[in-house]
């Protein structure tokens, strides 16, 4: 069933209660399923199949040559997220007067890196300003790594997309070290009509709603932000481990050249199940060396074409015994669609040895 049939009322968004009995049939127990779909009870602290799965539409791509790079602006309904801060995260909800949910991406365009930056999106109506504001840095199922917020838009029509990208503030490295370091700029013409909006699928998961697991991105025009496979990094694989429902890959590559010609420890964490990266983490590591400590710092965020997004460092050469040790300082501050909101937080150390 689409969401259209039970929530369209007239050309505007709006629930109305005399559509209660359709809602009961889907399950939801409250007037508005956009604005409060169900949550399965009993989540786990983990990565979660979510109760809905919704349908994503594409307004537009744009490649900018001169960058190297290609946006991507998409819809889908307005829907809750929750915002991270430290440890803390806190619910955001629907307003009535939402109109849907824009997201945004961007990456390389030749090696379909997902890139973490700073984007901010100005919908304009003739030239004119109706709305901007910073997107936040979202993880979702079926979205992957995206950005995005629910935005309310006066009427149907036509309408142009600004987006504005700041410096990619990771360190950079490879063929990304000299790139990514200006602003960026681009416009997307899209046209609001809710039908289109009303016509994305919506699907529940049923005994599967609240079960540890996640459904597959559904993007097929533009990459989701996976991580490299564990086969495909360069180097020696030290370990690899949960933490906070989390996978950590941990490599080391002695004397790569791009790394200055010195010895690397790279981190990568993902998510389980679809290998999403997982940016703005704060990470550092402890290497033990019979008993005494020969490497003790944080770890950069990086910007790599092969190790995509990751944290690293150079250390001194790893030696066999060694014992390394990552710690989280601070889990991954992004906002968090349903079946990520519980995952990614308490997340002790892990140890690995080499």
């Amino acid at each position: 069933m689409k969401r259209r049939d039970a929530i369209r009322a007239g050309g505007s968004i709006v629930a109305s209660a005399t559509l209660a009995g359709c809602l009961d049939t889907l399950g939801f127990q409250t007037q508005s399923a956009w604005r409060d779909p169900p949550l399965p009870s009993n989540r786990p602290d983990a990565v979660y199949y979510p109760a809905i799965v919704e349908e994503m539409g594409m307004y537009g791509m744009k490649e900018v040559p001169a960058e190297g790079v290609t946006f991507a602006l998409m819809f889908s309904y307005p829907h809750r997220f929750w915002t991270v801060t430290g440890t803390n995260k806190q619910r955001v909800v629907v307003n009535s007067d939402d109109s849907l949910h824009l997201m945004a991406s961007l990456w390389d365009t030749e090696s379909q890196t997902v890139l973490p930056a700073d984007i901010s999106l100005e919908v304009l109506n003739d030239g004119e300003s109706v709305t901007q504001r910073s997107l936040w840095p979202m993880l979702s199922q079926t979205m992957g790594f995206h950005y995005g917020d629910n935005f309310s838009l006066p009427d149907e029509g036509q309408y142009t997309a600004r987006l504005s990208v700041g410096p990619v503030q990771a360190r950079r490295t490879g063929s990304f070290e000299s790139r990514f370091e200006n602003s960026m700029e681009t416009e997307i013409d899209f046209e609001f009509d809710t039908t289109n909006t009303y016509n994305l699928d919506l699907r529940r998961l049923g005994t599967k709603s609240g079960e540890r697991g996640a459904v597959e991105p559904t993007m097929e025009e533009m990459p989701a932000g996976r991580t490299p496979m564990e086969s495909e990094l360069p180097g020696e694989i030290i370990g690899a481990a949960s933490s906070g429902d989390a996978t950590f890959v941990i490599s080391y590559i002695e004397n790569a050249s791009r790394f200055g010609d010195r010895s690397y420890l790279a981190v990568s964490p993902r998510t389980p199940y679809n290998r999403i990266m997982l940016p703005l983490m704060s990470l550092s590591a402890t290497v033990v060396r019979g008993g005494s400590t020969v490497f003790d710092d944080i770890l950069t965020e990086t910007l790599d074409p092969v190790f995509g997004d990751h944290y690293g460092g150079t250390v001194g050469q790893l030696q066999s015994g060694d014992t390394v040790t990552v710690t989280v300082d601070a889990p991954p501050q992004m906002s968090r669609h349903d079946g990520y909101e519980t995952a990614f937080f308490d997340m002790p150390p892990i140890e690995v040895t080499v």
